[in-house]
């Protein structure tokens, strides 16, 4: 097996990503925890560059990273005689720090927004609120008379919908193998030319068009069917085609046709957006911009995997560090954003100047913080690093294993 340094840095990046994503949440329109007084729309369309697309990534590369675990845990098993380990050490992974997130990490981010939108304020304390948000308290309700659902895992639903796909993927392999070994040739043909813009982009426009008029995007896991779709259907895709030397050939020969689709069908998306803010469009127009939308999503992931591909640096001491960091980082940043962004609103700073120094101190503080951890043998597995502690030299991973 051969180890693919291009979906590791992939991987980082697009959790790298979601940092500057996050903070720009704080500057823009939409809906989030804490919002700046500068609030408003000139960011939204560099929002919408990643929008329809990231989470979809790091599912397909996690698909991907599945297949190589599962497929390293079949090896040991059958060189030691043994059944196969696999989901046991892949929920030791992912649970501990989903619950230690909820319980510790998420819960400023829950405490600011109260302090910010509850009408009246709140001013009780953080461990008043605490006691509440362990109780389950659901009357922190705002003038539209929605409540804040507690306790809540927030930006850490990645992690809960990760475990869940990774249960159901393992529960098709123990019980169904014949049928996914099947599934890897008629995918692999399907996909190995320029199936592997059309197949795809037809399932993701009709998911959109189909469901998100039904489903609204949730991260509740029970009612999130469209997300479900979405996701666990490219995850099961990053599995299938882990080894399909074809189909990633396909995404370097059809990159720059992906690359100039992504782009043209972003600025489709943001000048319909932009355009229809208090008229509503056309039903057949609203269709078809979801149908872009899934266009959108899959031409990026394309144009980002095909390049990398080609352009990707290969090991190095900074990727094997960074691959160990950027899940800690990752279960940290949020947090950080929320906590200092609420207290920056003191100093008024202007958001030219507060955005890029929001997103300097937001990574200085997540890689001081994974610096700390990776050094507390107790800490580590509840950041996602396995038990026993390391010496300063980083071990080396398995190919795109980390999540």
């Amino acid at each position: 097996m051969q180890r693919r340094h291009d979906l590791d840095w992939v991987r980082v990046c697009a959790f790298g990503l979601l940092v500057l994503y996050h903070v720009g949440m704080y500057y823009v329109s939409w809906d989030w925890h804490v919002k700046s007084p500068e609030a408003g729309t000139a960011l939204e369309p560099f929002m919408m560059l990643s929008s329809p697309w990231r989470l979809s990534l790091l599912f397909l590369v996690s698909g991907v990273a599945t297949a190589f675990l599962l497929g390293k845990a079949q090896r040991a098993a059958t060189a030691a005689g043994t059944r196969v380990r696999f989901l046991g050490g892949r929920s030791w992974r992912l649970l501990p720090p989903l619950i230690f997130g909820m319980l510790v990490i998420v819960p400023p981010q829950s405490y600011y927004q109260v302090v910010e939108q509850l009408p009246g304020g709140y001013h009780e304390g953080y461990l008043a609120f605490y006691g509440r948000y362990l109780g389950a308290y659901q009357g922190f309700c705002g003038a539209d008379g929605g409540c804040l659902i507690l306790p809540t895992w927030n930006h850490l639903w990645f992690v809960a919908y990760l475990w869940v796909y990774t249960v159901a993927l393992w529960l098709l392999w123990r019980w169904l193998p014949r049928l996914l070994d099947a599934a890897r040739a008629p995918v692999a043909r399907a996909l190995s030319g320029s199936g592997i813009l059309l197949w795809p982009i037809l399932f993701f426009a009709v998911a959109r068009v189909t469901l998100i008029g039904i489903f609204d995007s949730t991260h509740a896991l029970v009612d999130d069917w469209y997300n479900h779709v979405q996701y666990f259907g490219i995850f099961l895709l990053g599995f299938l085609i882990a080894r399909s030397e074809g189909i990633w050939a396909a995404m370097q020969r059809f990159r720059w046709l992906a690359l100039a689709l992504w782009l043209g069908s972003w600025w489709a998306i943001t000048a319909y957006f932009g355009h229809f803010v208090e008229v509503a469009p056309a039903h057949w127009l609203r269709l078809l911009m979801r149908a872009a939308w899934g266009l959108n999503q899959w031409c990026a992931i394309i144009a980002i995997l095909g390049f990398a591909s080609r352009l990707a640096p290969g090991d190095s001491p900074a990727l094997r560090y960074l691959s160990q960091a950027v899940f800690p980082v990752y279960i940290l940043h949020q947090t950080v954003i929320v906590v200092l962004a609420h207290h920056f609103k003191a100093f008024a700073l202007p958001p030219l100047a507060e955005g890029p120094l929001l997103v300097v101190l937001t990574l200085g503080l997540c890689f001081a913080g994974y610096e700390l951890v990776r050094r507390i043998g107790w800490l580590r597995p509840l950041f996602g690093l396995k038990m026993e502690p390391r010496q300063m030299k980083t071990a080396r991973v398995s190919p795109v294993s980390e999540s």
